[in-house]
């Protein structure tokens, strides 16, 4: 005999009869469900809401939902309404904070590279300068070279100008940004911003190199090289 409060069939994926039994836990799954139905960004949920998304019975999400607001999983507001609690958000930054952000930053360096042929770098903002955190120089023999760790101003460089722009309270802007002789007057520089999860700015993406390789064409090429990176930066950072 069923128990009143079994959930009914659910949609979604059939049940694989030969799936070993000690890989499934029917609880845990019901109440990953649960948390799941916010899946879509929706704020607050009210029970019926709740119900209808997972196809559980009322009864089965209340006994559920206990456990889950005890951990933190869940909070229910005085009119009743579920939402989401601390927990998920909490795991959710030891999940970003696990990354080797140079495991992610260094190939997307190399690929810049390869694209462009110039220095590729990735800038970070330390108080009133730029530091650079990663860079793959360009194999060329005529060529900007820049050291991780090396220093440079925050007032000029596309980079520098890049950092200002989101942090510290900058207003941001559209990108990519452009330095044209203002460091040194043989040298070019575009750079774009790169960001994680909940768009918090991480830091700059550049290219750098000789003024005469950095004409309209090529910057337009560029430009185009060093947002796909970003973007996909920004998607393997939970951006």
């Amino acid at each position: 005999m069923s128990s009143p409060d079994a959930a009914p069939p659910r949609r979604g994926r059939p049940r694989q009869a030969a799936e070993p039994a000690e890989q499934k836990v029917e609880a845990v799954e019901r109440a990953l469900g649960i948390l799941e139905a916010f899946a879509d960004g929706t704020p607050r949920l009210t029970l019926a809401e709740l119900a209808a998304r997972t196809g559980f019975y009322p009864s089965t999400i209340l006994r559920l939902a206990g456990s889950l607001e005890r951990f933190g999983y869940l909070g229910r507001e005085a009119d009743g309404r579920f939402r989401l609690g601390p927990t998920p958000l909490r795991l959710g930054v030891l999940y970003q904070e696990s990354f080797d952000l140079a495991a992610l930053v260094r190939p997307a360096l190399a690929r810049l590279v390869a694209t462009t042929g110039e220095t590729a770098a990735f800038y970070v903002r330390e108080g009133e300068r730029r530091i650079c955190l990663y860079r793959q120089h360009s194999p060329r023999l005529l060529r900007h070279h820049v050291e991780e760790g090396g220093a440079l101003p925050l007032d000029r460089g596309a980079s520098g100008h890049v950092l200002r722009a989101f942090s510290a309270g900058g207003a941001g802007g559209e990108g990519p940004w452009v330095s044209l002789g203002e460091r040194d007057p043989e040298l070019a520089a575009l750079a774009v911003p790169v960001f994680g999860r909940g768009r918090r700015f991480l830091g700059a993406l550049g290219l750098s190199g000789p003024m005469g390789r950095f004409q309209p064409a090529e910057r337009a090429r560029m430009a185009a090289a060093l947002a796909e990176e970003a973007a996909g930066l920004a998607r393997s950072l939970g951006g």
